[in-house]
């Protein structure tokens, strides 16, 4: 499978950016832990001129401020209709679904993923979310798997060092 097209990575949090856990304090506070290491997949990313896009189905400030510390200009929370969603952001865009990668993991994520021209899931996905992706990556939910398909993709491109010297060099 080719993925010299893509250009914009789409991405779901709970169970992909996260373990899928959602911690609730007493006071009611809601926090989220986020691989450091896709935080560095992404960087690497954007260094070659890749886009993200966040699309979750709840709405948590923790997305925001990580999406923020990111960069990640293109932020959707709240989305009860992903494939809806999806399909007019495409139109409305210009964008074919070669150009596009989502990283999903549960059953949420199953036609929306169909949209897109790779279909990538972490190791812990739903057994439907597994069968129809291009890749299952080796990490689980919340431990990098972001940065495990950029390097996959960035590889494949020939970018990988180039990415690592434009994001990390002088």
């Amino acid at each position: 499978m080719s993925m010299k097209e893509i250009k914009l990575i789409i991405l779901d949090v709970d169970g992909t950016m996260t373990d899928g856990g959602v911690y609730i304090d007493n006071r009611r506070i809601e926090t989220k832990k986020f691989s450091i290491k896709d935080g560095c997949g992404i960087v690497l990313a954007h260094a070659m001129g890749l886009e993200f896009m966040i699309l979750t189905g709840r709405e948590s400030n923790c997305v925001l401020q990580r999406a923020e510390e990111l960069k990640i200009r293109h932020v959707y929370q709240n989305v009860g209709n992903k494939i809806s969603f999806l399909k007019s952001y495409m139109e409305e865009n210009g964008l074919e679904a070669d150009q596009l990668a989502y990283i999903g993991d549960d059953l949420n994520d199953l036609y929306a993923m169909r949209l897109a021209g790779t279909a990538v899931c972490p190791q812990d996905a739903a057994k439907e979310i597994k069968a129809q992706c291009d890749y299952v990556l080796n990490a689980r939910g919340g431990e990098g798997v972001v940065r495990e398909f950029v390097e996959l993709l960035l590889k494949s491109r020939g970018q990988w060092e180039t990415a690592i010297e434009r994001a990390f060099g002088e």
